[in-house]
């Protein structure tokens, strides 16, 4: 009798760089379908943001910058979201923390208007961010224990370059094609 085993990416556990692909059947309002970037990891807890949740809000709209920034917001997540958070692709402007390679957290964010408006090719290697997601200690690990979370190296391609309405599938896609199938799977498994 032949058995067939799918090859399982690596084991990886939550550290800054890394995605957090939701399951296909988490139905918290919050996370459904989303892919979070994990910027912090620490026996203290976690922080990232929701990369899939843009708004049609504007920096501009909310907080005033001379000159005026017109970059489009997302939701990072349900904590503290009276907080504005960047990551971004450049750190020659910018400054902040290396996360990943080619992938920065934070920085000069009263620049973000000059560099804009100097370097107006620069706007799509910039992403902010309302609010942010959080974990206390432990609670993260116990989630991805228990199939909530698949994890992966996170790109800058996928962070900056892929429309937020295909950053889900993409990321699914950087975990192996033997996990293409949960691209297919539906929101709600009794509409199938």
């Amino acid at each position: 009798m032949n058995s067939y085993h799918f090859k399982k990416p690596p084991l990886l556990t939550p550290e800054a760089g890394l995605l957090l692909i939701a399951d296909p059947f988490l139905k918290d309002s919050h996370f459904m379908r989303t892919v979070i970037l994990l910027c912090e990891h620490s026996p203290e807890g976690t922080l990232g943001f929701v990369l899939n949740q843009q708004t049609l809000i504007t920096l501009n709209e909310v907080y005033e910058m001379s000159p005026p920034v017109e970059l489009r917001l997302h939701i990072g997540g349900p904590v503290q979201t009276d907080t504005l958070h960047m990551i971004h692709q450049s750190p020659q402007h910018l400054e902040g923390k290396e996360i990943s390679k080619n992938i920065y957290w934070g920085g000069k964010f009263e620049s973000l208007g000059e560099i804009i408006n100097e370097h107006p090719n620069e706007t799509d290697k910039v992403k902010l961010f309302i609010g942010y997601s959080g974990w206390g200690t432990g609670q993260l690990e116990a989630e991805i224990k228990e199939g909530t979370w698949h994890l992966t190296k996170a790109t800058s391609t996928l962070v900056f370059n892929t429309e937020p309405t295909e950053i889900w599938s993409q990321s699914i896609s950087l975990l192996g094609e033997e996990y293409g199938y949960l691209k297919q799977l539906p929101y709600d498994p009794q509409m199938n």
